[in-house]
C-alpha cells in the first residue's frame, strides 16, 4: 500500500471509531440501583441540553445538562415515574427541552402547515384556471354593421 493509501486509510479508522458519541455523566452522578440508573439515563437521553440545543443532556458537558441529570436522579430516587419526571422537567423548561416534541395540536400545526400550504396554492391555481368561462358574445346587427364601417375606413385611409 502506498503511503497516501496508508494515511488516507488510518485517518478514516480514526474518523469512524471516534465517531461514537460519549457520554458525559461523571461517576459522581451515577445511581446505586442499576435500574434507576438506566431509567435516569433512558429519560436524559431525550432531553435536550437548553445549551447544546443538538446534544441531549446525557451527552453534553454543559452545567446546566449535569444539573438536569442530577434533577432527574433525585426524582427518580424520590420515587417519581418516568413520564412524572419528564412531565416535570417540562413544567420548568417548556416543549423545547424535548427532544422528541409530543404529538399534540402545535405540533399537528407545525408539521401539516407546509402540506396545507401546498395544497392551498394548488387549488387556488386549479379554480384560476378552470374557473367560469363566459361563452363568446355574439354581436347584435348594430355592432357588426359598426364594427364592418370601422374595417371599410381603415381599409381606405393609407
Amino acid at each position: 500500500m502506498t503511503r497516501p493509501g496508508a494515511f488516507f486509510v488510518a485517518a478514516l479508522a480514526i474518523m469512524t471509531f471516534s465517531a461514537t458519541p460519549t457520554k458525559a455523566v461523571t461517576p459522581g452522578e451515577i445511581l446505586d440501583d442499576p435500574v434507576l440508573e438506566e431509567r435516569a439515563r433512558d429519560i436524559s437521553a431525550g432531553l435536550r441540553c437548553l445549551v447544546c440545543q443538538n446534544q441531549s443532556i446525557d451527552d453534553s458537558d454543559a452545567e446546566l445538562a449535569k444539573d438536569l441529570r442530577l434533577l432527574v436522579r433525585q426524582r427518580l430516587t424520590e420515587g417519581d415515574s418516568d413520564t412524572q419526571v419528564i412531565d416535570y422537567v417540562v413544567s420548568r423548561y417548556g416543549e423545547f427541552v424535548l427532544l422528541k416534541p409530543r404529538f399534540s395540536a402545535q405540533t399537528l400545526l407545525l408539521w401539516g402547515m407546509p402540506l396545507i400550504v401546498l395544497l392551498t396554492g394548488a387549488a387556488y391555481i386549479m379554480m384560476g384556471r378552470s374557473g367560469p368561462r363566459q361563452a363568446p358574445t355574439v354581436l347584435s346587427a348594430e355592432e357588426h354593421a359598426e364594427l364592418e364601417k370601422v374595417l371599410q375606413s381603415r381599409d381606405r385611409d393609407p
